[in-house]
């Protein structure tokens, strides 16, 4: 009796990332990552179940690495204000690659109202105890918007944004927060 082949949960994910990334989220099937991973069907269900769970799994992962850079930033203070700061600091520090494959996957998401209703949220948690009657609230949600915009934009493909110009945004919003002391 053969030993019965092993499927890489992580392997079968890049595959499904790669096909949002380079086809659209509509290209997103069982059946386009089972033949992708030269696999069948059965197999990748078995991983996952079916679509919605694939999709559930791959905005973890990428939810996962946020977070872990995240709450680097945090450290000791989790004032409204430095939770801004934190999530900054980790869309700035986010791989391209991986902030591109994170907005598709929020597009994907943004098609049913149950994942619709969760994004809103946490967008919501991030600056909601914002107290945007001082100087330094209304400063922290301006960093937050306009960390927001430069990923959209460029993740989305929107605006080409190199590296070098990546950095240089990025500069510009941690000067305009600090100018805040």
């Amino acid at each position: 009796m053969g030993r019965q082949r092993s499927i890489d949960r992580d392997k079968v994910l890049d595959v499904a990332e790669n096909i949002v990334h380079q086809q659209g989220v509509s290209a997103l099937t069982i059946d386009a990552v089972a033949k992708a991973m030269g696999i069948s069907k059965g197999g990748v269900q078995y991983c996952f179940g079916n679509k919605e769970a694939l999709i559930d799994a791959m905005f973890d992962r990428w939810e996962k690495a946020y977070n872990e850079i995240f709450f680097q930033q945090l450290t000791q203070d989790s004032s409204a204000e430095n939770r801004v700061i934190a999530h900054m600091k980790a869309t700035y520090h986010f791989e391209q690659a991986s902030n591109t494959k994170g907005a598709g996957l929020m597009a994907a998401l943004l098609q049913t109202p149950e994942y619709l209703n969760s994004t809103r949220e946490w967008y919501r948690e991030r600056i909601a105890k914002l107290d945007t009657s001082t100087e330094v609230g209304r400063r922290a949600r301006l960093v937050f918007f306009a960390t927001e915009g430069a990923f959209i934009l460029r993740a989305f493909g929107f605006m080409n944004i190199d590296q070098q110009e990546w950095n240089e945004i990025f500069t510009d919003i941690e000067m305009f927060l600090s100018a805040k002391i």
